[in-house]
């Protein structure tokens, strides 16, 4: 490098080190220039000052564009255990589905919850009441006929408040989800899918299960919550060879029966809870709300929450097939013309979705306020899952996947311009034997096939448009 001659009158020649300026911290720190300078007769301290002032200069503007990409820490309150962290699911703009459609479409986040579902809210609400009732002994045990995301709610959740779990599942469930139960502490029993009429069904099982542990606890002394006299009127008696070989220890503190599909509780989780925060979160500016239905407690608590609120905000269902909702809803029945002639299919839940659908109306169900409804398919559900991923990078569950199918219906139904909610209940990582597994899909001719929405009869956004202007 030439070296450079500084014009300045001095009769000293020596060689220095000086340190340059630079632009980049880091660079500055690296980099020395090899400065000749032939000095005038002045002080050499003078030289060196103005170096040091230039040098922290350099530091300064440094360090000041680095603060700028800092954001300020948020001082936010920890939330007092498990059961805070519940709720205040941050709602969520699906970017894919609304380009496509020309409307807002949100989805709920409550896969966020710490049980991995929108039934975390109905766990802790099922047992706050039954607690505060005195139905549920301190230390008792919960028994529950689940399809498996309530009941890994119940079993996430009872432990923060001193109880057990028992859970009847029924035995054509994802794998994962009994594997999820025993790890979280619960006894998990299995049993072969049923009506809602016979003895055995995964739910009467449940039922039978919180008598049995109170019948127990009363012939040891020890505390009951639940009527037992009022369990016995309502679902028969306990067969000897049940109670000659119980599930539950002689230090048993009693049942209770969470019966979710029959309990107001879960209506009321929603109701007071998941409505209102989306009414909140939205700033009430929305127009229609679409979930699929399994105890109804969602759609009722959700649809009931918001229509208080604004008469104009939709309501609506999306049926998984083998469900009979859809047509009590269309049609004022519950079967359609076929079922009605003798056709009924052997087995109406033949379907790839969990926990939604039903051909029964529930007491949660009923307090839903609805305007319509929507039928889906597996092949739809599955396509909507992988149209998800690769677009938002949302890893959704079965009924997640047709809550999606549902608002893309209704944003068919009622037109671009309009805001959009639905449920994204759970991630699609208790799916994986079955709904992500392609080997499955496979055997049951689901194996997706889309590049866009193709499935849904939308080609483009211009497409949607075009249907309505």
């Amino acid at each position: 490098m030439k070296a450079v001659r500084w014009n300045a009158a001095i009769t000293c020649k020596e060689t220095r080190t000086l340190e340059r300026p630079f632009a980049d911290c880091s660079e500055f720190r690296r980099s020395r220039v090899r400065v000749t300078t032939t000095m005038a007769p002045v002080k050499v301290t003078g030289a060196v000052f103005a170096a040091f002032s230039i040098a922290i200069l350099s530091y300064l503007l440094c360090n000041s564009r680095s603060r700028k990409t800092h954001k300020p820490i948020s001082k936010k309150k920890p939330r007092r255990g498990l059961i805070e962290a519940i709720g205040n699911t941050p709602l969520i703009r699906i970017n894919s589905l609304s380009e496509a459609t020309g409307c807002e479409i949100l989805g709920k986040a409550e896969f966020l919850n710490p049980g991995g579902s929108v039934k975390d809210r109905v766990a802790v609400k099922i047992i706050e009441e039954a607690l505060e009732s005195g139905q549920l002994a301190p230390g008792g045990v919960v028994t529950e006929g689940s399809a498996g995301s309530t009941a890994i709610s119940l079993a996430t959740v009872a432990p923060a408040y001193g109880c057990k779990c028992h859970v009847v599942i029924p035995d054509d469930v994802a794998i994962e989800k009994s594997q999820i139960l025993e790890a979280l502490g619960a006894t998990v029993e299995r049993v072969r899918p049923v009506s809602i009429t016979h003895k055995d069904h995964y739910v009467n099982v449940a039922r039978r299960r919180a008598l049995e542990a109170n019948e127990l606890a009363s012939k040891h002394g020890k505390y009951i919550g639940m009527d037992a006299d009022g369990l016995v009127q309502a679902n028969g008696h306990i067969p000897e060879e049940e109670k000659k070989n119980s599930v539950f220890s002689s230090n048993c503190k009693g049942g209770f029966f969470a019966d979710q599909f029959e309990n107001l509780a879960n209506f009321r989780a929603h109701y007071e809870g998941t409505g209102p925060e989306i009414w909140e979160q939205t700033g009430g500016d929305l127009h229609a709300f679409v979930a699929a239905a399994g105890t109804g407690g969602t759609l009722a608590g959700v649809s009931r929450s918001l229509q208080e609120k604004s008469p104009n905000i939709k309501c609506f269902l999306i049926d998984p097939p083998g469900s009979g909702l859809f047509n009590k809803i269309t049609r004022g029945v519950m079967y359609t013309r076929e079922e009605a002639e003798g056709r009924r299919l052997k087995n109406p839940f033949d379907t790839i979705t969990e926990g939604i659908g039903i051909n029964r109306l529930t007491q949660n169900f009923l307090m839903a306020e609805l305007d319509g409804a929507f039928r889906g398919t597996d092949m739809e559900a599955v396509e909507m899952s992988r149209y998800l991923l690769k677009n938002d990078g949302l890893f959704v569950g079965s009924s997640s996947a047709m809550n999606c199918v549902g608002a893309v219906r209704v944003a068919q139904s009622i037109g671009p311009g309009h805001t959009i909610v639905t449920i994204l209940c759970d991630s699609g990582m208790r799916h994986l034997s079955k709904f992500y597994d392609s080997q499955y899909l496979s055997q049951h001719g689901l194996t997706p096939t889309a590049t866009g929405l193709e499935f849904l009869g939308i080609s483009s956004f211009n497409s949607l448009m075009s249907e309505h202007y």
